[in-house]
């Protein structure tokens, strides 16, 4: 953490500590000229320039350049073994992602490498994947264990991400959850219900003791999860404490929406084929609808209804879905840019999204998302004096300086 003045800077930012629902996702505090103070890496000012710098205070020049809030990307597994370039090719060539799945393609081959690959290799490779999303100015990232689906390899990946946080000198802070419910496991071919109860009784109650999650999520979807196991584990995940979090509706309307609206999830997550219902349930119960556009571009999907939902009143969050299969992405250039062109966000819908609503989604909205006074020192320097090169800069990286409370890091 660092002392650090941002002078002349165009500060574009939401304004909250709540997620932006519906038309004041597009309302931004807009100041052509000011300047930011972090002061032991949280935010002591915003507003006009000040007359004076203060003595112990490293300063930057932000002049002719945005100044935005550090990125959120409240949907990633970062930490996996392996890779499947085959399977993406099989994937262009026509087989569907649940096919490749059932012929022990997909999660299951992640798994495997997963389960041989040591702790050394897998938090080598997050750092690598976080360092590129750093660059980007992603400064908070959430990350996924799932690529286990037993008890050891579940809490080594946990482990890499509080490996990676204890760091003093990291340059993005993983907000942990606990996916163990992303498959169900060769082991428990055709005990769905025994492998549940095995996430309940055992591994919700140790990786708790650990401290090792502060989310936990389910893959609700035909062929994996069923709205009611789901729901009988994140009720009990709820109880215990864990923030909750779906993957909705991604391959099929499911009544994925419908049960994060039901339970009061933090998120629900892809929401490809949300039903109306979905998205009114989410809508009531202050549900974010995290969406990936990533994903439905490498999938060649339709997009999630990210403007009707949005028109509708719903919380809209963005997110890359970094992964090693669906979306091996981080690229928050190009995530913008599908955003806007394809889902057709504004700009400032869009920049709400990968920000507060971002923080939202992981339950750190009143500690980072906007460029307010309390809130930590995240910021992004984009090389413009306009947010509108987002898109406009298509699938090019317009980030020059990424502020992590308060130290440049790039």
């Amino acid at each position: 953490m660092s002392n650090l003045i941002i002078k002349n800077a165009h500060i574009v930012t939401p304004i909250g500590h709540t997620a932006r629902c519906g038309s004041e996702m597009s309302q931004l505090f807009d100041l052509p000229r000011g300047t930011i103070e972090i002061t032991d890496g949280r935010i002591t000012y915003v507003g006009e320039n000040l007359s004076e710098d203060k003595p112990g205070y490293q300063v930057l020049d932000a002049q002719g350049n945005v100044a935005l809030p550090g990125f959120v990307d409240s949907h990633t597994h970062l930490v996996f073994g392996g890779y499947r370039p085959d399977e993406f090719i099989w994937r262009i060539n026509g087989d569907s992602y649940m096919s490749i799945m059932e012929r022990g393609g997909g999660i299951f081959n992640t798994v495997r490498a997963t389960r041989e690959a040591s702790f050394d290799e897998l938090k080598h490779k997050a750092e690598w994947y976080i360092n590129v999303m750093s660059g980007m100015g992603v400064t908070t990232v959430e990350g996924k264990s799932g690529y286990g689906l037993d008890c050891d390899t579940e809490l080594i990946q946990l482990e890499v991400m509080k490996a990676i946080n204890q760091n003093p000198h990291r340059k993005v802070d993983i907000a942990t959850t606990f996916l163990g419910a992303h498959a169900l496991p060769h082991e428990y071919a055709g005990r769905s219900h025994d492998y549940i109860q095995f996430l309940i009784h055992q591994m919700l109650p140790l990786i708790k003791e650990k401290k090792l999650a502060e989310n936990c999520d389910v893959f609700c979807e035909k062929g994996v999860f069923t709205v009611a196991e789901s729901r009988e584990l994140l009720a009990a995940a709820k109880a215990m404490g864990y923030g909750i979090k779906i993957h909705a509706d991604e391959i099929v309307p499911f009544g994925g929406a419908e049960l994060a609206g039901e339970l009061g999830a933090l998120s629900a997550d892809h929401l490809l084929h949300a039903s109306d219902a979905g998205i009114r349930a989410m809508q009531q119960a202050g549900v974010v609808a995290t969406l990936l556009p990533l994903t439905a571009f490498t999938l060649r999907e339709p997009y999630a209804r990210g403007r009707e939902m949005i028109d509708n009143g719903c919380a809209v969050a963005l997110a890359t879905d970094l992964n090693p299969g669906s979306c091996c992405s981080g690229s928050i250039p190009l995530l913008f840019a599908l955003a806007c062109i394809y889902m057709h966000l504004s700009v400032e819908e869009a920049i709400t999204a990968l920000t507060l609503n971002g923080a939202a989604a992981l339950n750190r909205a009143h500690s980072i998302g906007s460029l307010e006074v309390g809130k930590w020192g995240d910021v992004v320097i984009l090389d413009a004096d306009t947010p509108n090169v987002l898109p406009y800069y298509t699938a090019m990286n317009a980030v020059k300086n990424t502020i992590k409370r308060g130290l440049v890091i790039s």
